[in-house]
């Protein structure tokens, strides 16, 4: 009988391929798609890939609102940054993700989870350490740590077990958003001289692409927390979101 295991399932080619090894090991792989607001992702189509690549089952959970109540809150209200300059970001999201795996790990009756982080940075302790935290007798998977390919290796093993293959250039970035904000490292960010070349930014547009008289919202706050706009009373979702508007208008995109 094979071993249940449940993977935070992100869409992308790296994570996609996961799912024909894991189960190359022995796993029936159920995929988790958590909407934590990332923007211009279309996540039923990304639940149904999981099943196209192979995985058994694929959930869709939208954690919106829990994300910004019980995660991004606190951060506004304590006004928090990591060493009083990093906007906490992509950390906040990662106890949430697992809170969500561990809990349909124990429902299915799953022994393993899965991550698609890579062997460097600080994702794989995020989540590894509250894995541990959650359900210290739940077994870890990292794919992507421990195939260790070189992109033509991943390619040609994608195409052997009909993965799709992005068509066109891929960004050289590494992208991770929530509705709290984007986070945008690698490529030529690696080296600290370079500036992100305007294709990396989603959430501004450049000062000469932008109108030349200004927008104003009002935000009134109790508590320490946004409770409306314009005087509009809104949940604090609605008003991240709306805020976010803002900006994508002056690239005419859809709200």
């Amino acid at each position: 009988m094979q071993e249940k295991l449940v993977l935070a399932y992100s869409g992308g080619l790296d994570i996609s391929v996961a799912i024909p090894w894991l189960k190359e090991k022995g796993y029936a792989v159920t995929a988790v798609v958590l909407d934590v607001g990332q923007h211009g992702k279309d996540l039923y189509f990304i639940k149904a890939k999981a099943l196209q690549v192979g995985a058994e089952t694929s959930i869709l959970l939208d954690a919106k609102e829990e994300f910004a109540t019980d995660y991004v809150a606190p951060v506004i209200q304590g006004n928090l940054l990591y060493e009083s300059e990093y906007p906490l970001v992509s950390a906040l999201s990662r106890p949430l993700i697992i809170k969500k795996l561990v809990k349909i790990a124990h429902k299915i009756g799953a022994t393993t989870i899965a991550h698609g982080s890579t062997g460097h940075g600080n994702d794989q302790v995020r989540f590894e350490a509250a894995i541990h935290a959650f359900d210290p007798n739940l077994k870890i998977e990292a794919p992507i740590r421990d195939f260790q390919w070189s992109r033509e290796e991943e390619i040609a093993y994608a195409d052997a077990h009909h993965v799709p293959i992005p068509v066109g250039e891929e960004s050289p970035y590494s992208i991770d958003e929530n509705i709290w904000g984007r986070a945008i490292e690698a490529g030529i960010l690696e080296n600290p001289w370079h500036e992100a070349t305007e294709e990396a930014y989603e959430l501004t547009a450049a000062i000469a692409d932008t109108p030349d008289t200004a927008d104003f919202v009002t935000i009134s706050f109790e508590a320490g927390l946004p409770v409306a706009l314009d005087g509009e009373a809104m949940s604090l979702t609605t008003i991240i979101e709306k805020v976010k508007c803002v900006s994508w208008h002056a690239r005419n995109w859809p709200c």
